[in-house]
């Protein structure tokens, strides 16, 4: 088992709580198991805590306390899915995943741990009318124009979709305008979080849901 660094306990302690167990366990299955699966990288076992769980574990601070149900999208190995089914046990998480495997994964780390998430095996096209979520996640699925036609439309009105980037986030919400404002996406931000607790802060463009008003209609405020 991959072992938490000392020097990263107190931010881990910080996001998990009295939930770090889990994370120790799932960060666990994952080094003995995700390569062999296809999960992660050959490089990423011994960097497991903060190239991976801690960074979307950070993302959590970008979720607004009042979201009920959130999705991820394209979950593959869980992160951020699982990782935000443990740091927020009160929320309704259901991971969208489009192949078996690791969808077979996803069930058994909910299985292991009991974490009692929803796993969905389905492009997020497949979904659009069918469900909506008070919030959207995605993790390193694609860039931001083609996720937002991905993802927008399972956010609901007045929702948010929250996609983890890198150096080039400012780029791609500039790209992206005109999809956003197709699809309703309003008021693009980038958030970053922890800075001064890890080497690399997590990066968050936050897009929020507003449906655009029928022709002739005028939306309230």
């Amino acid at each position: 088992m991959t072992t938490l660094p000392e020097e990263l306990a107190p931010l881990a302690t910080r996001l998990f709580g009295d939930r770090l167990p889990l994370a120790e366990r799932f960060t666990g299955l994952l080094a003995e198991h995700g390569q062999e699966r296809g999960l992660i990288g050959p490089r990423e076992v011994d960097r497991l805590w903060e190239r991976h769980v801690l960074n979307c574990a950070l993302m959590v601070d970008s979720i607004d306390p009042s979201v009920c149900t959130l999705a991820d999208v394209g979950s593959g190995a869980g992160l951020p899915g699982v990782i935000i089914a443990i740091a927020r046990p009160q929320l309704h998480v259901t991971l969208v995943e489009t192949m078996q495997r690791r969808c077979a994964w996803l069930d058994e780390v909910n299985a292991e741990l009991g974490l009692d998430y929803e796993v969905v095996r389905a492009r997020a096209e497949e979904l659009h009318g069918e469900r909506t979520f008070d919030a959207v996640t995605a993790r390193a699925v694609a860039a931001l124009d083609k996720l937002a036609k991905w993802t927008l439309p399972l956010v609901a009105d007045g929702g948010e979709l929250l996609a983890m980037k890198g150096s080039s986030a400012a780029q791609e919400i500039e790209k992206a305008q005109p999809v956003l404002r197709r699809l309703g996406g309003v008021d693009p931000r980038i958030e970053q979080h922890g800075h001064g607790e890890v080497e690399v802060p997590t990066t968050v463009v936050r897009v929020r849901k507003q449906t655009p008003a029928r022709k002739g209609e005028r939306r309230g405020r």
